[in-house]
């Protein structure tokens, strides 16, 4: 019904938004989270860790790295939902992602009964990347980020810990 995009750089704050945003519109106990990170190092076993641990029973955690239309459509009976982050989806189907995913994907997050919280990463403010596949991503990563935000109700951008609404 209602897709809602927050995005912001590194360590903006945007996760950490997205979980309030979610608990402060939530009509029902539970919140549906879907982790899209692999834990492919320990590393990043460390970071979902944190981020695991800012949230409590009231999140319903489902991991899919890949077929986010699918797992927004399986639990739909959890009707606000956090997607925790598209640009880490976006790494991990950017060999076939076009504009056409990113469209089909906020629809069915807009038809879902309830809020549907984006986090993305801004990561075009940045210097031009050297190797092709790092200036693919970025660009691709852009183009996403525009198309949702076209297609959200609401977006907001983090710089510092503070959300801006832009839309």
């Amino acid at each position: 019904m209602t897709l809602i995009l927050v995005g912001g750089g590194a360590r903006s704050g945007k996760s950490r938004t997205a979980l309030e945003m979610a608990r402060a519109h939530a009509t029902s106990k539970k919140i549906l989270f879907i982790a899209t990170a692999y834990a492919s190092d320990d590393e990043m076993k460390e970071r979902i860790q944190r981020h695991q641990a800012e949230r409590d029973s009231q999140f319903t955690l489902v991991e899919e790295p890949k077929d986010l239309e699918a797992a927004l459509k399986l639990h739909d009976d959890l009707e606000t939902c956090v997607v925790d982050c598209l640009t880490l989806w976006l790494s991990n189907v950017m060999d076939w992602a076009e504009d056409e995913t990113f469209i089909a994907l906020a629809r069915v997050a807009k038809q879902r009964s309830g809020k549907v919280f984006f986090v993305t990463n801004e990561v075009g403010e940045g210097i031009v990347p050297m190797h092709p596949v790092s200036r693919k991503y970025r660009d691709l990563s852009g183009r996403m980020n525009q198309l949702m935000a076209k297609e959200a109700d609401e977006v907001y951008f983090l710089q510092f810990g503070l959300a801006q609404k832009l839309k």
